[in-house]
């Protein structure tokens, strides 16, 4: 379970939230939705060290963290709007690099999980293509695998659908519901409310929220 309490964030003058509070239990996937530039992006930033806040606690299972732990970085896994994957490296570099550099995995071992990642997300035979060579809803799979193979306990994503077609942004959902019965923990920051009602256990409502 992933528990936020009393989340503040400011840029200046600037309030974004204050006191925001959520909840989400463990193998639930929560979609945040609410119109674009409300901060709902900031959150999941605050949420991964990407962004510091002016308050507030998380506590993710039975341990408890200031916002500002840098040590939530590797508690929870993004995945970006634009996936943020390497051009230069092919789809299992891209996910195998990670975790040999800082959780020192040996690339034997990096290697075989990427594998089995791929092969549950249906991407074994794009193993070694580069980005430019997907599509992309592949792209989206490249970095969900990516996050899974840090072993994050949640997953938190930025706008998955965006810039998607139809067909791509039906793939994706049909992942994120494969991951939910396997029991991962999911966060999607949505303004795409179709989509959030297709995946989610919950919605939340983060317009309602920040405006209370």
């Amino acid at each position: 379970m992933i528990e936020i309490k009393g989340l503040t964030k400011s840029y200046g003058d600037n309030l974004i939230f204050k006191d925001l509070s959520l909840t989400v239990q463990n193998g639930e996937v929560m979609s945040v939705i609410g119109p674009s530039g409300i901060g709902k992006t900031t959150l999941i930033k605050v949420m991964t060290g990407l962004e510091t806040a002016d308050r507030g606690t998380i506590t993710i299972d039975d341990d408890h963290f200031d916002i500002n732990d840098s040590r939530l970085n590797s508690k929870i896994g993004i995945i970006f709007q634009d996936f943020n994957l390497f051009p230069n490296y092919t789809v299992l570099q891209n996910i195998t690099l990670a975790p040999t550099t800082v959780n020192g995995l040996s690339k034997v071992e990096a290697k075989k999980e990427a594998i089995n990642l791929l092969k549950e997300l249906g991407m074994a035979d794009k193993a070694e293509l580069y980005p430019y060579q997907l599509s992309g809803g592949q792209k989206q799979r490249v970095a969900i695998a990516r996050a899974l193979a840090m072993h994050p306990q949640i997953i938190a994503y930025d706008e998955p659908t965006s810039g998607l077609d139809q067909e791509s942004t039906q793939q994706v959902a049909e992942v994120i519901k494969s991951l939910r019965s396997a029991g991962v923990t999911q966060m999607v920051i949505t303004h795409d409310q179709p989509f959030a009602e297709e995946i989610s256990d919950r919605v939340f409502d983060f317009a309602k929220e920040v405006q209370r």
